[in-house]
């Protein structure tokens, strides 16, 4: 895991967000939510979230997906992509 990862996931889990588990996966994180968990509301509130959030993260910034799920939905938010993640067609 590494240092910017290890921030995020930090943040994240002292945020006590009721119900989320969040974990690494490989160079990602992964963050289970209660099956109750409006999906499109969350996908549309995470771009701002986690512009406002990464505000306060002074490591080296990595290229890092967010994979949520809600037990029937699935959803993943990629920041500081790579070159192949840009030229991926």
């Amino acid at each position: 895991m590494n240092a910017y990862q290890k921030k995020w996931i930090e943040m994240l889990t002292n945020a006590h967000i009721r119900g989320w588990r969040i974990e690494p996966r490989d160079n990602d994180i992964f963050i289970e939510m209660p099956h109750v968990t409006d999906i499109k509301l969350t996908r549309d509130n995470i771009p701002a979230t986690i512009g406002v959030m990464s505000l306060d993260i002074h490591e080296k910034k990595e290229r890092l997906k967010f994979i949520f799920h809600n037990g029937f939905e699935q959803f993943e938010y990629l920041i500081n992509p790579s070159e192949d993640d840009l030229t991926k067609r």
